[in-house]
């Protein structure tokens, strides 16, 4: 009997397809099978509002599934794939039949793989169960470690000063935020944390963890040592591949798709995190990208391709961070970038990054709460459209950015 599409993974990326196969007149089956028990919930508050206090956000109300006709099956683990016979099969054994499948399976927390990590409570944040676990640990007594000084790390790190906790953060590399984020910005947020009390350790090797009495002794290869009561580990995620590697999908940094997010099998699709796609803005490199925005537009993307579209990715990446009253928001790939050209006023700072033919190809911002998102979503924008705007007014605060924008529009019209 026909399986329709099922979508393994009920995050960002598998519900947004789900709902979008919806919205654009799919009238087959549609199945979301998700691991968690949970109604599939926005990932980005888990490392801050949650860690505060708040409910999980839902993508979509319960209701919502009932109305759009899709199957959600929450709790359930898919443990192979059969492409001969177009099926998933479950961990009892049962099997579910497919004419066309995506696989939105998410990223899994890179492990930390040190003497002493496994013989203690170590805290990892990507789901619920993580998130509440670690609210329930921390408090203004509580002296909390990080190991890796990237997004996470640090937002966890804002939320938990927030609780009253004393914070160590010790991050391997020369700086914090080492990967994607422009130097200047990272110096604005290191400048903050300490503000805030946050003790920023660089250069530090963990060379293993040592465990008295329920406290934990984290020693690095420098010989210096963090005592704390609790260790949450942010060193980044890996692809969850297991299923396309033992079915023999290709693999490249993730599940291998091309411009159309389809696999090394014509019949499975492949959205979010999980997966690296070669992007057309970028000369084709294949990028892996591991951001809400990626998985929600990539998630709509598949939702039109599985029913028979040939739409190639061309969406502009764009990230944002909250950290105490500050917003950080990142946009395009700022390390393509050869020319950086700044911008500030009294309340935002702005990076454009031009390549070496002057094609604006990312840009970066931070101020208080929102002040540098309008901004960075026209310089999206402008991405897009492979504009090469003026440096001179790129650097000026009194010139529109949106000007810029305006003649690229009018002629696209």
């Amino acid at each position: 009997m026909a399986g329709g599409v099922v979508i393994v993974g009920a995050g960002e990326a598998g519900v947004g397809a789900a709902f979008a196969l919806r919205a654009n007149g799919f009238a087959g089956a549609v199945t979301l099978i998700g691991e968690e028990t949970e109604i599939p919930y926005e990932r980005p508050p888990l490392s801050k509002q949650v860690l505060g206090g708040g409910a999980l956000k839902p993508i979509r109300a319960e209701a919502d599934y009932h109305t759009a006709d899709i199957a959600l099956i929450s709790g359930r683990k898919v443990r192979r794939l059969h492409r001969d016979t177009h099926e998933v099969e479950f961990g009892g054994g049962d099997r579910l039949a497919y004419d066309r499948l995506l696989l939105a399976t998410g990223a899994a927390p890179r492990r930390l793989a040190v003497p002493g990590a496994e013989q203690g409570p170590i805290h990892y944040l990507r789901d619920a169960r993580d998130a509440f676990a670690l609210r329930a640990a921390l408090g203004p007594t509580r002296r909390l470690a990080i190991v890796g000084g990237g997004l996470i790390g640090l937002e966890v790190a804002a939320a938990a000063r927030a609780l009253g906790a004393a914070v160590t953060v010790l991050e391997a590399g020369p700086r914090l935020l080492g990967r994607g984020v422009p130097v200047e910005m990272a110096e604005v947020l290191t400048r903050t944390h300490r503000d805030n009390g946050v003790r920023l350790e660089v250069d530090r090797h963990l060379a293993e963890i040592v465990w008295r009495g329920g406290v934990a002794e984290l020693v690095c290869t420098d010989g210096s040592g963090t005592l704390a009561d609790l260790v949450v580990v942010a060193i980044g995620v890996v692809p969850r591949t297991e299923l396309a590697a033992e079915a023999g999908l290709a693999l490249d940094n993730g599940i291998a798709v091309d411009a159309e997010l389809r696999s090394s099998d014509a019949t499975i699709y492949a959205a979010g995190d999980c997966c690296s796609v070669p992007h057309p803005l970028f000369d084709g490199r294949r990028l892996r990208l591991e951001s809400w925005q990626n998985a929600q537009e990539l998630g709509q993307l598949a939702a039109l391709n599985l029913m028979g579209g040939r739409q190639s990715v061309e969406h502009v990446p764009w990230m944002w961070s909250d950290q105490y009253e500050l917003g950080l928001y990142i946009a395009g790939m700022p390390t393509a970038g050869t020319v950086t050209v700044a911008r500030s006023d009294a309340h935002r700072r702005l990076l454009f990054h031009l390549d070496a033919a002057g094609r604006l190809v990312g840009a970066s911002g931070i101020g208080p709460a929102s002040a540098a998102s309008r901004d960075i979503r026209i310089a999206q924008r402008l991405i897009a459209r492979r504009a090469a705007p003026d440096p001179a007014l790129l650097a000026d605060p009194a010139a529109s950015l949106k000007a810029l924008l305006s003649p690229l529009l009018a002629s696209a019209g």
